[in-house]
């Protein structure tokens, strides 16, 4: 993907100025970027991001994307904290996905956390 493609996330920015910066390892300032970068690394099979990401209390032991399935659109729902200032945070998200069984929406409330000063997910 180039930097300048349109993230997959749904922000309405560039790759380069949104998702990109953070699989490259800068820090997402807020819970949600963090999702959002989350669901672009699975959109590209970036699984070194979404593994970095997540918190080693929950996280599983295998991160192999599924080769039948593709992400086709996030929706954030909405919001509660996550902020730069804050120490936990919560995105409701629907991420739309496509399989050999047809379309489908994964709907999910996440829980966020810092570590180390970095957002991962719970």
């Amino acid at each position: 993907m180039s930097a300048l493609d349109p993230c997959p996330c749904g922000s309405g920015r560039v790759y380069g100025a949104c998702c990109g910066p953070f699989h490259d390892g800068a820090p997402a300032p807020t819970a949600e970027e963090l999702m959002r970068s989350r669901y672009t690394a699975y959109v590209l099979g970036r699984t070194d991001h979404v593994f970095r990401t997540w918190h080693p209390r929950t996280r599983p032991d295998d991160l192999s994307p599924d080769p039948g399935l593709t992400w086709t659109g996030l929706e954030v729902l909405r919001t509660e904290a996550g902020g730069p200032d804050d120490a936990t945070g919560v995105v409701e998200f629907r991420a739309s996905f496509h399989t050999v069984a047809g379309d489908d929406t994964l709907h999910e409330v996440s829980r966020f956390e810092r570590r180390g000063g970095r957002w991962v997910y719970v």
